[in-house]
């Protein structure tokens, strides 16, 4: 992404996600983009900002935990204070995700690593890790 390279869009997980975005929690969505963060489901629940984001299966949660947490980060970073609740259609589960000081210093530290890695010469070398096979971006990796 840093590098404005895209996923396969036909990979077949790319259009099960965009179904599962398009048609799932119809009636409380409303997408909203702030930079390089794009909610699926931004809602009001007890005066509060609750931020929802959809995923296809919970199989691979602590990822979807953090995206979530770094959207929530974000919204702090431009005054604005929320809950965050992924959601899984399929299975009907929901979790919810709250912001603390222990997770926005585990996010910063992230963030670092990131840009040390955006900002080398080269990428690294690949590695098979349990994402590879429902990774839209495999090909440019393994082809």
């Amino acid at each position: 992404m840093a590098h404005n390279i895209i996923p396969d869009q036909d990979d077949p997980n790319i259009d099960l996600g965009r179904f599962l975005h398009e048609n799932s929690y119809i009636r409380r969505k409303k997408e909203l983009s702030l930079g390089n963060v794009k909610l699926d489901v931004i809602n009001k629940r007890d005066g509060r900002l609750l931020v929802g984001e959809i995923k296809k299966s919970s199989k691979f949660i602590e990822s979807a935990k953090m995206q979530l947490a770094y959207y929530l980060l974000e919204l702090k970073r431009h005054g604005l204070e929320g809950t965050g609740v992924l959601m899984f259609p399929k299975e009907k589960k929901r979790i919810e995700i709250k912001l603390d000081d222990e997770l926005i210093k585990k996010l910063e530290r992230i963030e670092k690593d990131i840009l040390r890695i955006c900002y080398e010469p080269y990428p690294q070398e690949p590695k098979k890790i349990a994402f590879c096979n429902k990774c839209g971006y495999r090909e440019f990796c393994w082809a």
